[in-house]
C-alpha cells in the first residue's frame, strides 16, 4: 500500500458510504441516523490503478470532554495526525456549516495534504453547496456521489500525484534488501543511513534508551506505559556512520490491544520493522521474553532483518551472573532461528552498556551484508557432505554439485541438488547452523535454497524422428542385398 487515506467529516456526510465503494466491499454499516461509526476501520482500498490504505472515521463532533462523543473525536483527530492523506468530506445538499468551518481550520494545523469533496453532490440541488465549499479554504472541492459512484475520476486525479509523491518518500527510506552479490549495495551514507528501529512491549525502556543514544532528552519519557504512540525517527552519528533510530509503540499481545488508538500504534511499530535494517529487541531484564517478544523478534527475522536483543534495567538486576546464565539459555530455546543473535544487558537510565549495544549493531549490520566467495563455499559444501551425508529416498542418493551466494541482507545461498524437493527441514538447518559458526555469521537471517540444476544436453527430450519412406526402403534394399 503506497499511502494512508483518512476519511472525515460531520456525522451522516457520506464517509462509510465512500469508504465500502473504495474497498468494494460493504465492510462499514451504513444508515441515514448520524453517528452510526464510531470506532475507526481500515481496509485495502482500489481506485484504478492505485492501491492504499483507507480508514473510516467517526463522526466529527464539537464534544471535547469524557463522553463518548468526545472520545470518538479524540480518535478521529489520532487517525487525522497518522494518515498521509485527509479527505474532509461535506453534505453538498445542506452546504457549510459552521461546524464544517472549525473542523477545515483543525485539519489544516494538523495534516499537510487535505482534500475536500463536496458529497451527495448530484443533482442540481447541490450546486450552491458545491459553490460554498470553496470558502472553506481548503481549494476546489471534488463533487462526489459515493453511493452513486460519481466523481471517483476526479477523487482519483487528486489523488495520483500525491500518490508519486509519497511511493518517492517510500523509496528513500526503504533499506536495500536481498541485493545480488553481483550489484552489492553501499554502506550507510547521509542520504541512506543505517536504520535502526528498537522495539518492545509497552514500559521497556525504549524512549529512553533512544535518549541515552542520542545523548540528549528528545524523545517524551515517564514511568507510565504507552507514552509513545507512533513511530519516531531520529538521525545521529554513531564514530562516523550515519544512523536513523526508529522509537516505536510498545507492543502488546493481540488480544489485550482492544483501543483503536492503539492499534494504529502497533501498525505504526511494524511498517518501523519493515523500514529497519537492523531490530533492536528491548526486553524487561524484570519479565524477559513473553510471548509478545517472542512474536516481535520472529517477525523481524522474517522480514529478514538483523537483530540484536538488549535485556534493560540491568542496573536493578541483584543476581546478573545467574540473571545472564538463564537469560542465554532461554534464548536459544526459544529463538533458535536466531541462534548466535548478540544478547546484551543495558540500563537505558544510566547509559551502562549503550556503547556494547552501539558495537552489537554495528557488528550485526556488517554480518548482515557478508558476502563469501564461491570457492570457499564449495570446499565447505564437501565437508559438510562427508561429515553428514544427505538421505537416500527410495535407495537413490541425493547429490549436492555445488553452492554459491546469491544475496546478502540478508544472506542468500543456493545449493545445486539432484532430487531437492527430497531434502528434509532438518538437513536444510544443519546446513545454515553451519554457515553461521563456520562463516561467523551469527543471529543474521540467512536463506538457503535447494535447487535441481537443469540439464544442459539439447537433445534430452527431443523425439527422435521417424524414418522417411526413401530410408525405410534403402534400408530394405540393403538388407535384401545381403
Amino acid at each position: 500500500m503506497s499511502f494512508t487515506l483518512a476519511i472525515v467529516g460531520r456525522p451522516n456526510v457520506g464517509k462509510s458510504t465512500l469508504f465500502n465503494r473504495l474497498v468494494g466491499k460493504r465492510l462499514a454499516l451504513v444508515d441515514d441516523q448520524p453517528g452510526v461509526t464510531r470506532d475507526l476501520r481500515e481496509g485495502d482500498a482500489r481506485l484504478g490503478d492505485l492501491r492504499f490504505t483507507v480508514i473510516d472515521t467517526a463522526g466529527l463532533e464539537e464534544a471535547r470532554d469524557e463522553s463518548l462523543q468526545g472520545r470518538m473525536r479524540r480518535l478521529t483527530e489520532r487517525a487525522v495526525e497518522m494518515a498521509d492523506i485527509c479527505l474532509f468530506m461535506i453534505d453538498a445538499r445542506a452546504g457549510v456549516t459552521p461546524t464544517d468551518e472549525i473542523f477545515a481550520d483543525i485539519l489544516r494545523k494538523k495534516n499537510a495534504h487535505v482534500l475536500l469533496a463536496a458529497n451527495k453532490g448530484e443533482g442540481s440541488a447541490a450546486d450552491a453547496g458545491v459553490i460554498e465549499a470553496w470558502s472553506l479554504g481548503l481549494g476546489e472541492p471534488i463533487r462526489l456521489s459515493a453511493e452513486h459512484g460519481e466523481g471517483m475520476n476526479e477523487l482519483y486525479s487528486a489523488l495520483m500525484p500525491l500518490a508519486d509523491e509519497f511511493a518517492k518518500r517510500a523509496a528513500a527510506d526503504t533499506p536495500e534488501t536481498d541485493v545480488d552479490v553481483e550489484d552489492g549495495a553501499e554502506g550507510p551514507t547521509l542520504d541512506k543511513p543505517l536504520q535502526v528501529a528498537v522495539v518492545g512491549r509497552p514500559n521497556a525502556g525504549k524512549s529512553t534508551l533512544v535518549n541515552q543514544l542520542l545523548g540528549e532528552d528528545r524523545l517524551l519519557t515517564g514511568p507510565e506505559a504507552g507514552i509513545t504512540r507512533d513511530a519516531i525517527s531520529v538521525t545521529m552519528d554513531w564514530d562516523g556512520v550515519p544512523v536513523r533510530i526508529f522509537d516505536t509503540a510498545g507492543m502488546r499481545k493481540k488480544a489485550k490491544v482492544q483501543a483503536k488508538l492503539e492499534k494504529l500504534s502497533v501498525a505504526d511499530g511494524l511498517r518501523a520493522v519493515r523500514f529497519a535494517e537492523v531490530v533492536v529487541v528491548l526486553l524487561d531484564a524484570q519479565i524477559p521474553f513473553e510471548q509478545q517478544d517472542l512474536r516481535i523478534a520472529d517477525l523481524a527475522e522474517r522480514e529478514g532483518r538483523a537483530v540484536v536483543i538488549a535485556v534493560n534495567k540491568w542496573d536493578i538486576e541483584t543476581d546478573k551472573s545467574n540473571k545472564i546464565k538463564l537469560l542465554r539459555e532461554e534464548f536459544e530455546r526459544l529463538l533458535p532461528q536466531l541462534r548466535g543473535a548478540p544478547l546484551v544487558t543495558v540500563s537505558a537510565l544510566t547509559g551502562k552498556g549503550v556503547d556494547r549495544l552501539r558495537s552489537a549493531v554495528l557488528r550485526a549490520h556488517e554480518v548482515w551484508n557478508r558476502r563469501i566467495p564461491t570457492a570457499r563455499l564449495n570446499g565447505w559444501l564437501k565437508q559438510m557432505v562427508e561429515a553428514h551425508p544427505p538421505p537416500a529416498p527410495g535407495g537413490r542418493r541425493i547429490k549436492l554439485r555445488y553452492m554459491t551466494q546469491v544475496k546478502t541482507r540478508p544472506p542468500g545461498f543456493v545449493v545445486m541438488a539432484s532430487f531437492p524437493d527430497k531434502l528434509s527441514a532438518s538437513y536444510s538447518r544443519y546446513f545454515v547452523n553451519g554457515l553461521r559458526a563456520d562463516f561467523d555469521m551469527p543471529g543474521t537471517p540467512i536463506r538457503l535454497t535447494f535447487r535441481s540444476q537443469a540439464d544442459k544436453n539439447p537433445f534430452k527430450n527431443k523425439k527422435k524422428s521417424k524414418p522417411s519412406r526413401l530410408r525405410k526402403h534403402l534400408g530394405k534394399g540393403r538388407a535384401d542385398e545381403g
